[in-house]
């Protein structure tokens, strides 16, 4: 069936245009005005709102294991509150293990994700050693699998922390293979002594989690990591950047002339360190890694945003319940499992904490949300994308709506919701994947499904033609 999107305000990374859009099946196929519906055209009517491309989170752990329980939320809740939030497509992370092949763990995700997804999908891959099995495995990851981005972990000693050798030789690989390294940038050795010192000392609330692994830690694994980078001549993202530290590291390596990019996340850019604070235990509720950080770190960020420094927002989606989960660590802050529920809320707190109070403009909040994800990761032109032959992923969104954040009322199976009460300005009205309409005025339309496996494009196919932004 022909689909009509009319009336509304266009806006893309670039541009923001009155147009309509005609659909033919699962894309885009004209964009402009005075379309006459033929026989069976459905009519969309946008007035008054914007119509965003479908936005692409590159940052989610869906189903995933961690600290001896699971993520509360798996491909199904998680990819039906990412609709919610006008999210049309995610990259998760694969989880490898060590001595096993690659392989395995890309079987083992497939297996916890197909027929499963509300909205198209694809893999990050966890890059935990390096060995000649490893070496020969990873060409088939990006040729046969379509996974072209590779997670290294700086951080969690003992669990998922590579040496600095893995993550050389992996940005040296990915730079022959055409992908691009992904790290978790904080210094796990440093972090583990500081953790073993405050046990040591009776410190075992919530806030200690914070205390335990300080921005110094973060900005010296990001310079770290941005150095061997530049000595790889490689490429690097450095997912979820939460503080001043991290981000003068990725700016200066940008400025002289390293290929890195930067995230950030919505809770480090809405919420702050004080939250750990809260009593009865509350503050397990905000325990992530990187953790929270002080206020002053959040004008930074968006200031980062706004200048380039930093290019695209992830959600970090790695929800676990307040009652059952985070309790396991009531005695113990190291045993609180690390993350929070953010998929469905990511473009919201952006739009409303960033467009709607002036700290971005709509173009940005484009960009940031959807199109440079689906650049970087190798989705665009078909994801991230408002043009003919795009997949037909559109969000109309109301910019003079308004909600209030609540766990009573979000789609995830979470048990609350870390911006809890938040006021927000713009409401998601309606969200098409591939055409079809899958959430209408928080109405689910959508099947168990919908969504598949995508392969990648190998890094830089997109940005070869055009010249890297830089700060």
């Amino acid at each position: 069936m022909k689909k009509i999107v009319k009336n509304g305000i266009i806006v893309t990374a670039s541009d923001t245009f009155e147009a309509d859009i005609l659909i033919e099946g699962e894309q885009i196929s004209t964009i402009g005005k005075g379309f006459l519906p033929s026989e069976g055209t459905e009519i969309i009517d946008a007035d008054g709102c914007y119509v965003f491309p479908g936005g692409v989170d590159p940052h989610t752990h869906l189903d995933m294991p961690f600290g001896g329980t699971v993520t509360k939320d798996d491909f199904v809740s998680g990819t039906t509150a990412a609709a919610f939030g006008g999210t049309t497509t995610i990259v998760d992370f694969c989880l490898t293990e060590k001595g096993k092949p690659l392989k395995n763990a890309i079987n083992t995700w497939h297996n916890k994700s197909e027929g499963k997804a509300a909205i198209d999908y694809s893999f990050h891959l966890m890059i935990g050693e390096i060995n000649e099995d490893v070496l020969a495995e990873l060409p088939s990851m990006i040729e046969a699998e379509g996974i072209t981005s590779f997670k290294v972990f700086m951080a969690y000693k003992n669990v998922f922390q590579a040496d600095d050798a893995t993550l050389f030789q992996t940005l040296i690989k990915a730079k022959e293979l055409g992908a691009l390294v992904m790290v978790h940038a904080e210094n796990g050795d440093v972090i583990d002594y500081l953790t073993k010192e405050a046990l040591a000392n009776g410190q075992t609330d919530p806030i200690y989690h914070a205390l335990t692994r300080p921005v110094e830690a973060e900005g010296e694994a990001t310079g770290r990591a941005c150095q061997l980078t530049s000595l790889a001549g490689s490429q690097l993202y450095v997912v979820h950047v939460s503080c001043e530290e991290a981000v003068k590291q990725i700016e200066s390596a940008r400025r002289a002339g390293a290929d890195i990019w930067g995230e950030t996340c919505p809770q480090y850019l809405a919420l702050d360190q004080d939250e750990l604070r809260k009593p009865d235990f509350e503050g397990a509720k905000y325990v992530w890694s990187p953790p929270l950080r002080e206020k002053k770190h959040q004008d930074v960020l968006w200031n980062a945003l706004r200048t380039g420094a930093l290019q695209t927002i992830g959600s970090d989606q790695c929800s676990f319940d307040f009652i059952g989960q985070k309790d396991l660590g009531k005695d113990d802050f190291t045993k609180i499992p690390n993350g929070g529920p953010m998929i469905e809320d990511r473009m919201s707190i952006l739009y409303s904490e960033g467009v709607a109070e002036g700290r971005i403009s709509l173009n940005q909040f484009v960009d940031l949300t959807s199109t440079r994800a689906a650049k970087l990761f190798g989705l665009y032109p078909k994801k991230g994308s408002i043009s003919i032959g795009a997949d037909a992923d559109l969000v109309i969104f109301d910019p003079f709506a308004e909600r209030v954040i609540s766990s009573e009322t979000h789609q995830m199976k979470v048990d609350y919701n870390a911006f809890e009460g938040k006021q927000i300005k713009g409401v998601v009205r309606t969200v098409l994947s591939k055409g079809k309409v899958i959430i209408q005025d928080n109405v689910y339309k959508g099947t168990e499904g919908d969504g598949v496996f995508i392969k990648r494009a190998k890094y830089g196919e997109e940005l070869r033609n055009t010249a890297l932004e830089r700060v």
